[in-house]
């Protein structure tokens, strides 16, 4: 319990009609979650007005309401802050209400369109590998330590998050790696918190269903670094062409890695195998257990923020060759029959694109490619014709099959995806709507040293089809089928 007046500390309060004196039990965005006690914050969303439960939640017993307009029915015995932005006082008092426990870790926030989960699940790996103590927020999952909770955006409200790092300080850790989506910088998840350090992976062309416009989206990632105290580190891929971009504006010590630029980090790629990459570093040659120029990316990340946090290099080196992918990244296995699978969470044409192009700089091109590779409903539609002429162009046969197709319908996605498809392509393309039934014709269309791809939906345990999340595991179905063909 807190006591109303403590949690509005720092809150740009524009009116309070009612007592300060209050003790307060929780905090809640969700009008459903309400109980006698709480703070509600009646937030404006894209489709709904936070302001429209008022009535409802003093009804259920809340005790303080936060909204931008005062309802002109209020009564003194519910208190009304007025703020004149719900969501960023929510990040305040979320903050004073779970007694700022950014403060109390190293905290560090990976941001970019493709590389954020490895970039994040890797670093946790390797500090709970070195002993310390450390919490994880991603899409897979969020960690205390080795305990699993269950992830359901790339980045939880301002309140969620508070509650996982207080846990993650009361559980004794020491370091937290963290997601941070375009969203969360946009809607001020992440505002109050207190970053050590920010990496940017890179940025290409996806949630524009939300951000509308490139400049939108690339505006919500530079907001992330904007917002970065002086003591903290600000490292950017200098090889992304926005990647400069990032740093304009923060006050953090900025940093840059690279494969082709000069960069205060930078790798060269020697080997780059289905078994694993060869860097050098610094005149040294390392053996890497992950594949592929993304992944290579991926790494110099890790690698640059463990020695910004104060490992050293040798280290640092040592702890990115033992490391293994994250689950759905360029995730492969070779089965009975000699045929390649490989999973990957690729969902926009940059991330397609890398995929593709690691698996033919690494083919012997005595096998075939075949892609199978879907498109998310209700997401950036302007996307979908993209993926269709880069997994035409890439492979030599294309499956183009339901991802999630949510509230859409599965036909018309395809459709879309089918119109990027040039006309000379089309004699290596099949349109199955139907995913396992897709992935079971690529099974039979493989011969031995055949590579399958199967894209778009990588650590995803379900498919999500008219608000409805079925069991769908593309590892395991992909997996299976090759078995029973082997047979």
């Amino acid at each position: 319990m807190k006591q109303l007046k403590e949690i509005l500390n720092n809150v740009q309060v524009l009116r309070i009609s009612g007592s300060q004196d209050i003790s307060v039990r929780a905090l809640q965005l969700d009008s459903r979650k309400v109980e006698p006690g709480d703070v509600f914050f009646a937030v404006k969303g894209s489709t709904v007005d936070g302001h429209a439960f008022i009535p409802k939640v003093i009804e259920m017993g809340a005790a303080v309401i936060v909204c931008e307009n005062i309802p002109a029915a209020a009564t003194q015995d519910v208190t009304y802050v007025q703020v004149s932005d719900v969501r960023r006082a929510s990040a305040v008092m979320a903050c004073n209400f779970f007694d700022h426990p950014s403060e109390q870790l190293t905290l560090v926030g990976v941001t970019g369109t493709n590389g954020k989960t490895s970039v994040a699940t890797l670093l946790h790996r390797i500090y709970v590998q070195k002993g310390y103590k450390s919490g994880l927020l991603s899409t897979i999952v969020n960690k205390i330590n080795e305990e699993e909770i269950p992830s359901t955006h790339t980045t939880p409200d301002p309140i969620a998050i508070n509650a996982l790092l207080r846990k993650m300080v009361e559980e004794g850790c020491t370091h937290a790696f963290m997601e941070v989506s375009s969203h969360a910088a946009d809607q001020d998840r992440i505002f109050g918190l207190k970053f050590d350090g920010a990496i940017f992976t890179n940025i290409t062309h996806d949630h524009l269903d939300y951000h509308k416009t490139f400049q939108e989206y690339i505006y919500a990632k530079k907001k992330f670094f904007d917002q970065l105290p002086a003591a903290a580190f600000a490292l950017t891929n200098i090889d992304d062409k926005r990647g400069e971009v990032m740093l304009q504006n923060t006050a953090a010590k900025k940093y840059s890695f690279a494969l082709k630029n000069l960069a205060d980090f930078r790798f060269k790629i020697l080997e780059n195998t289905f078994s694993g990459l060869v860097v050098q570093c610094e005149d040294k040659d390392v053996h890497l257990q992950l594949t592929g120029r993304f992944n290579a990316y991926n790494l110099l990340a890790i690698y640059a923020t463990c020695v910004l946090l104060g490992m050293e290099k040798e280290e640092a080196l040592s702890a990115i060759s033992a490391l293994k992918g994250a689950e759905g990244r360029f995730d492969s296995f070779i089965s009975a029959g000699k045929i390649i699978g490989i999973v990957d969470y690729a969902h926009t044409p940059d991330a397609l694109k890398n995929v593709l192009d690691t698996i033919n700089e690494i083919r012997t091109h005595n096998e075939q490619v075949i892609t199978i590779v879907g498109c998310g409903g209700n997401r950036d539609k302007a996307k979908r014709p993209d993926m269709g002429l880069i997994a035409s162009e890439l492979s030599d046969k294309i499956i183009l099959t339901s991802d999630n197709p949510r509230n859409e319908e599965p036909d018309e996605i395809l459709q879309e995806m089918k119109a990027g498809v040039p006309p000379y392509h089309f004699n290596k393309m099949l349109v199955l709507s139907d995913r396992k039934e897709a992935i079971k014709v690529a099974c039979h269309l493989a011969q031995p040293n055949d590579i399958i791809l199967l894209a778009g939906k990588g650590h995803e345990k379900y498919q999500e089809i008219k608000g409805v999340k079925y069991p769908f595991d593309d590892k395991a179905i992909l997996q299976a089928t090759l078995k029973e063909l082997n047979k």
